[in-house]
């Protein structure tokens, strides 16, 4: 799955536990009728891919949902549910520089025929079509 907006924040690397669990948060704002604001966290040496991005870029963003049940110490079950990123990029932009424009989409603008084989003067030595 992927989710595409705005980078909102970015947040420190965290260190859980004996075994050095890392984990790094990233909130993202997408771009639609509806922005939501979704926090994204990347674990382990994914919180390292963090690094080179920074707050207001437009990114799309490679996850996973994750879920887990937990039981607490009176005996109830409750669940949980993460978002988890596993890669990162940047938007290119619609137009990158150097690249050709589109072509126009009003046919009015569109190149004209050439007029000489329509002229009757050569037309049938140029039109050499069999059919």
């Amino acid at each position: 799955m992927e989710v595409v907006g705005k980078i909102k924040l970015i947040g420190d690397t965290q260190t859980f536990g004996n075994n050095g669990f890392r984990k790094r948060e990233l909130v993202i704002t997408t771009d639609e009728q509806y922005p939501q604001s979704l926090m994204i966290e990347f674990v382990q040496d994914k919180s390292n891919l963090l690094d080179n991005f920074q707050v207001d870029q437009d990114v799309r963003i490679s996850i996973n949902l994750r879920g887990r049940e937990w039981t607490n110490p009176q005996g109830e079950v409750k669940y949980f549910n993460s978002i988890q990123g596993w890669r990162i990029e940047t938007l290119q932009p619609s137009n990158p520089t150097g690249a050709a424009p589109a072509p126009p989409s009003d046919p009015a603008s569109w190149p004209k025929p050439d007029d000489e084989l329509k002229s009757g003067d050569g037309a049938d030595e140029a039109d050499d079509l069999p059919f």
